[in-house]
């Protein structure tokens, strides 16, 4: 009666026939409904961890690696010129975003009320602009940091902690760099005058500063005809493998250091976070999907009769077995998308959910969101994957139900 090139229709429509009852076992009614809202809930939490946990990556690469060095290579004793050479040849990598002259040391700031140790940058000439700090910069004048002598540029929170503010001076000693005094070999040291203050909110404001290279190579001691380093800014940080495989040729004879030796363990314990989360709100997402396999167990042992009859009418095994599939993957169908524009949405609103119900982050700071749509995506295939999965063993056992038999006492 079921013709083969109908079994898609006549399969489809009794599968979302019985997906769709009101009628009948309500325990399995209930089994059903407890899988589409364990899905729901799992990729909910899914999306919305995802997008937060993927917006505070971000954050972290523009806060952090946005006011480093992606790669820099020393100049150890090469002359100008070849560093000039080697700029040039770098900048023709698709990988490079700018490469810019740039030097660094180790620093004390002191004031009459603290001291602290921070990392000294010197940027020279408008090559300061390779940094985002420009987008940072609350109080001053950025471009006072890079064109006057002794000028320097710190963060807020090094401003309160040494209490001092814009237009004030402090003492940079530099511990590496040492001069001879009549009381013996003494730290090279200067007053800087702070005519820039940056804040980035993040915990790269507790030890990095910014001054002119002219003014670090003079409190270094460096001669002036010293070659400064070269700083290299990716259009892609996490690309880092794929520009040192690229640039190996032009950068085997030269020693180079790349932002995963001082950030790096960051970023890979923020890595391993995601995977962790993720893996551990997958598990409410396999729990949902074993509820299918049970209610499409209990339903196929409830409606022998039913498959017996259809399949007098001439429905086929493989017909019956597609029915009960189709029924399991509605389940993990609906699920699914009630679950992704739940996710969606509370990701979009989370930070005016968590002022609604008085739950506040520190100092006001709101929670990054960013949506990796291909990585959503995944997620959602992999729910309804595992969906189809489940409706595999029920839909068999219910293709080999025997009409003689479950009839025989009919």
């Amino acid at each position: 009666m079921f013709k083969n090139n109908m079994f898609q229709p006549v399969s489809l429509f009794i599968g979302l026939r019985y997906s769709r009852s009101s009628k009948g076992n309500a325990f399995i009614s209930f089994i059903s409904f407890f899988s589409i809202a364990g899905i729901a809930i799992g990729l909910m939490a899914l999306f919305t961890v995802s997008s937060v946990m993927n917006g505070f990556e971000s954050s972290l690469k523009t806060n952090m690696l946005g006011l480093i060095p992606h790669v820099e290579v020393q100049a150890n004793k090469r002359t100008a010129a070849q560093m000039s050479s080697l700029k040039a040849d770098l900048e023709q990598s698709p990988y490079v975003s700018t490469v810019s002259l740039y030097q660094h040391g180790e620093a004390i700031l002191q004031t009459n009320k603290d001291l602290h140790g921070v990392l000294l940058q010197g940027l020279y000439g408008d090559d300061g602009s390779l940094y985002k700090i420009t987008d940072k910069i609350v109080q001053g004048n950025w471009q006072t940091v890079l064109n006057k002598n002794y000028s320097i540029a710190i963060s807020r929170y090094l401003s309160r902690k040494l209490g001092v503010g814009l237009g004030d001076k402090l003492r940079v000693i530099m511990p590496n760099a040492s001069t001879y005094t009549p009381l013996g070999r003494m730290p090279s040291q200067r007053l800087f005058k702070i005519a820039a203050i940056y804040e980035t909110g993040s915990e790269i404001d507790m030890g990095l500063a910014f001054t002119s290279g002219a003014s670090l190579q003079r409190v270094l001691k460096l001669d002036q005809n010293t070659a400064p380093n070269l700083s290299i800014s990716l259009y892609e940080p996490f690309a880092l493998d794929e520009f040192i495989q690229a640039s190996k040729l032009i950068l085997k004879d030269h020693t180079y250091t790349d932002w995963r030796s001082s950030q790096g363990t960051l970023f890979a314990a923020v890595a391993m976070e995601k995977r962790i989360m993720s893996m551990l709100l997958g598990l409410i997402v396999l729990v949902a999907v074993f509820n299918i396999v049970s209610a499409l167990t209990m339903m196929v042992s409830e409606k022998q009769g039913e498959v017996a009859i259809l399949q007098t009418l001439g429905l086929t095994p493989s017909q019956v077995q597609k029915v009960f599939m189709v029924q399991g993957l509605y389940n993990g169908v609906i699920g699914t998308a009630v679950g992704a524009f739940l996710g969606v949405l509370l990701s979009l609103y989370i930070n005016e959910l968590l002022a609604l119900v008085g739950l506040n982050l520190m100092a006001g700071i709101e929670l990054p969101v960013k949506f990796d749509v291909p990585s959503l995506i995944v997620i959602a295939c992999s729910s309804i994957a595992m969906s189809f999965l489940a409706t595999v063993y029920p839909a068999r056992k219910a293709a080999k139900v025997k009409p003689a038999e479950v009839l025989r006492y009919e």
